[in-house]
């Protein structure tokens, strides 16, 4: 098996698989404060050993795709998150160990279906900037109408503008709207309940819902394409095939007249004599 076949196959890619499952496990274990012998000696040796797969696995890559390497965005994710792993974890990227538990994240590059879950939120990225655009147009709007309708009494909540986006972010999020943001404000703006119920219908009901649906469009047509492209490898299959029968049928007849020469046959009369039989 040549290398190219050994880091493209199942078993490889469920191996290196593994270990971003085990190296996530032990990443979470080592923010227990436990003070054993195998938790302070060995978790941080089964990292290491980790990490030199990871190296190998990138350089086997390098040599094997070389320049095309470079061309796939997954592997600069992979190459990526590599580098940030054998960074020194003294001085100025001490703070980088953290991010250490990013190779969980590998599990989108060697899982197809994962991979091809977040292929479609990218691709939902440009449709969603413009309902971000227009849920911050609401914002920006309703945080104004906010502070001036309520700054002087309730100026712990929207005394100013960034008070009021918060306090609006919160009743968006619908968690606490009405006792923390909504009753207080009640209490000297009997009417406020008409202000919160039009922004959350226009914000978490309308806006966000149109967020689902353009994320459930581009994963709709990922399966379209990817279902595209399966077909049109399917007839190309298959027109593949068809050739190759064709050129079959001509080259068994080129070997029916030889035999029939060599045996001293005339091949226009046994074909005249099968045409003959048929129409019997």
């Amino acid at each position: 098996m040549g290398v190219k076949a050994f880091i493209e196959s199942s078993r490889f890619r469920n191996f290196i698989m593994t270990l971003i499952v085990f190296n996530a496990i032990t990443l979470g274990l080592e923010t227990y404060p436990y003070e054993g012998a195998w938790f302070t000696t060995w978790l941080p040796m089964a990292d290491r050993i980790i990490v030199g797969v990871f190296v190998v696995e990138i350089l086997l890559k390098l040599i094997v795709y070389r320049h095309r390497f470079f061309l796939n965005g997954w592997n600069w994710f992979d190459l990526t998150v590599i580098i940030i792993s054998i960074l020194p974890a003294a001085g100025g990227f001490s703070v980088l160990r953290a991010l250490r538990i990013v190779r969980a994240f590998r599990l989108f590059s060697v899982m197809p279906d994962l991979r091809k879950v977040v292929e479609a939120l990218l691709r939902a990225i440009p449709g969603m900037g413009a309902v971000m655009a227009v849920l911050g147009l609401m914002f920006y709007v309703s945080a104004v109408m906010a502070t001036k309708f309520f700054s002087e009494t309730n100026p712990e909540r929207f005394g100013s503008l960034g008070e009021s986006a918060f306090a609006l972010f919160q009743v968006m999020t619908l968690e606490g709207w009405a006792t923390d943001v909504a009753l207080p404000v009640m209490e000297f703006h009997p009417w406020a309940w008409i202000f919160f119920l039009v922004f959350i219908v226009l914000t978490s009901f309308a806006v966000l819902n149109l967020f689902i649906a353009i994320i459930v469009d581009s994963l709709q047509a990922k399966h379209f394409d990817d279902e595209e492209a399966r077909d049109a490898e399917a007839d190309a299959d298959r027109d593949k095939l068809h050739a190759e029968i064709s050129g079959m049928r001509v080259e068994i007849n080129r070997l029916t007249a030889l035999v029939q020469r060599s045996l001293g046959e005339d091949p226009s009369a046994s074909i005249a004599e099968k045409d003959a039989d048929k129409s019997e």
